[in-house]
């Protein structure tokens, strides 16, 4: 049986989370899979806010959602996802069922445009405030281009330094035993038994 892919693997992390009328956020829109996926998601009584600095990972994302019957509330916004917290409106802290971080470089656009290790982690920080309990961030890394594999050093050791007594963590690494091969993160909020 053939293995699934990461971006597979978290997907069916997220589904197993998410539920129609959930509040979640694509971190790094790209070319807009992650939120079309989320926003099905959802549906039409969640909201989906979106993060990207690229003007055509916008147009990508809305190209994507176009499609969608029944969209979602969207709200796409053209800036740096370690301004998440501040732009995200404070009636949704502590209730954004999920979150996807997808690093690196925008597929068919400059390679030399990537994410930072710098802004992820302020964006990795803004996050897990925004989570709900029971919640859950996936972060897709690539060490295999240039400047990624200090990001994925970064989150690494951001993501060891959580409090495990609200914080499951885990690495799912790609097909590849490579230092440069892809790996997916996953975080879930634990639920407060209290």
């Amino acid at each position: 049986m053939a293995r699934l892919s990461l971006t597979t693997q978290a997907q069916q992390l997220i589904l197993d989370r998410v539920s129609s009328g959930d509040a979640v956020i694509d971190a790094t829109l790209g070319n807009g899979h992650d939120a079309l996926f989320l926003a099905q998601c959802i549906g039409r009584l969640g909201v989906l806010f979106g993060f990207d600095i690229q003007p055509q990972a916008l147009a990508n994302t809305q190209k994507s959602l176009a499609m969608l019957i029944q969209p979602p509330e969207i709200c796409l916004m053209r800036v740096s996802h370690a301004e998440m917290l501040e732009r995200i409106p404070v009636a949704f802290r502590g209730r954004i069922q999920a979150i996807m971080f997808n690093l690196g470089y925008l597929p068919g656009a400059d390679k030399l445009c990537i994410t930072q290790a710098d802004s992820t982690l302020i964006a990795l920080n803004a996050a897990i405030e925004l989570l709900a309990p029971g919640g859950i961030v996936t972060v897709m890394v690539y060490p295999g281009h240039p400047g990624g594999e200090r990001e994925a050093e970064a989150v690494r050791h951001w993501l060891e330094a959580l409090d495990e007594s609200r914080y499951c963590v885990e690495c799912i690494a790609s097909h590849s035993d490579k230092s440069s091969a892809p790996r997916l993160f996953v975080i879930d909020k634990r639920v407060d038994l209290l």
